[in-house]
């Protein structure tokens, strides 16, 4: 009995010993397997340069509609905020003293044009009494004087009369440009015009629209210097779109057009001005609003996108990992431009080919051996949307 027990111990510790072996053995062979790490093979493609910069809106055409002459409002004939046509009426000042004027002025020339007359017929008489010596030269030549100045008076009072009508006109104030009427400045009863012309209201044509930005001097060296080098393709000014992204961060849905790059630097600010044109049909852009300007500058010929999470950056470098013939962990130093979507824009340290570490790259010791596995790169989208995910 005893040794029938010692026989199945023993049968029982040997099945135990093999199976702690078969266990290590498992363990060692899963070890001995290199890691699995996801890599994309990066190739260089043709890409926008993008440059983000903040702007204001300002009207395309602003007229300040002021008071032309002295005198008292009686009216203001247009609603606040309405859109008006040019010559459309704004104000009425009190045109009483303005009538009487101009018929005073009326007045003035129907006595020098009397006036002129009686001088003519007194020419006219002497010319033919000079001939006979009934008058003399002396005579003759005061009368062709008195003609002449009677005539000059007729003009003087002729152009008086027409600036009293002038005057007159004024005393309806119009529009001069087409656009939206702003608030008015002064209500009726107001006595304006007096010593100086007096604000009214003004008048702004905000469709189509400017918008006023500026980029640092630097950027737009540097991006002059690598057009020179044959790095990156400029792009004409006129082909140039421009984007625009409301206050309230929502994209406008028309493009603009850049209109104007200044050709000297802000000593104050460091920047060149630019400045773009947007149409406004449903008037949502206002003058004065902040807003955000999107425009692609140059073409970059050989740009390499990189996915987001694949680059290291520190305050003084940015760096990838990759997986290298060997299959193992080499850290690349690399610089990047712009964030696109999801990929920042690589414009050096990769050449294309490379097969760049995109998961867990931060636990990744270099020089460790890995098994790749190929991923797809994802395509490059609005950055707001990739935000939004």
């Amino acid at each position: 009995m005893k040794t029938t027990r010692s026989i199945l111990l023993a049968l029982a510790l040997v099945s135990l010993l093999a199976g702690c072996g078969k266990g290590r053995s498992e363990a060692g062979e899963a070890a001995a397997q290199p890691q699995e790490v996801a890599v994309v093979t990066v190739r260089p493609s043709a890409a926008p340069l993008t440059v983000e910069l903040p702007g204001r809106l300002e009207a395309y055409r602003q007229a300040e509609v002021r008071a032309r002459v002295a005198g008292i409002v009686t009216a203001r004939l247009y609603e606040e905020g309405q859109e008006v046509h040019k010559n459309a009426p704004l104000f009425r000042i009190d045109p009483a003293p303005l009538k009487a004027a101009r018929d005073v002025a009326a007045g003035s020339l129907a006595r020098a044009e009397a006036n002129a007359l009686g001088a003519t017929d007194k020419r006219k008489r002497y010319d033919d009494l000079v001939t006979d010596h009934a008058v003399s030269e002396r005579d003759h030549t005061e009368a062709l004087t008195e003609e002449r100045q009677a005539k000059a008076e007729v003009a003087s009072a002729r152009a008086e009369l027409e600036r009293a009508r002038l005057q007159l006109s004024y005393a309806t104030v119009t529009a001069p440009i087409d656009g939206r009427a702003r608030r008015a400045l002064v209500t009726e009863g107001a006595l304006v015009g007096q010593d100086s012309a007096t604000p009214l209201t003004t008048v702004e044509q905000i469709d189509p629209i400017y918008v006023n930005f500026s980029q640092p001097a630097a950027d737009v060296a540097a991006l002059r210097r690598a057009i020179d080098t044959g790095r990156v393709k400029g792009v004409a000014q006129k082909d140039v779109k421009v984007r625009l992204t409301l206050p309230d961060g929502s994209d406008y849905t028309q493009p603009g057009t850049l209109l104007f790059t200044d050709l000297a630097v802000d000593p104050g600010t460091d920047t060149v001005a630019m400045r773009a044109l947007f149409p406004n049909p449903r008037r949502e852009l206002l003058p004065g609003a902040y807003v955000r300007i999107t425009l692609d500058r140059a073409i970059d010929t050989a740009a390499i996108a990189v996915p987001r999470d694949a680059v290291s950056r520190t305050a003084d470098e940015a760096s990838v990992k990759i997986v290298d013939a060997a299959g193992k962990i080499a850290v690349v130093p690399v610089q990047v431009n712009e964030l696109k979507g999801r990929n920042w824009l690589v414009t050096g340290g990769l050449k294309g080919g490379e097969r760049v570490v995109v998961e867990n790259a931060a636990i990744l010791e270099p020089g460790a051996v890995v098994k790749p596995r190929e991923r797809a790169i994802e395509p490059q989208t609005d950055a707001k949307t990739a935000a939004s995910t």
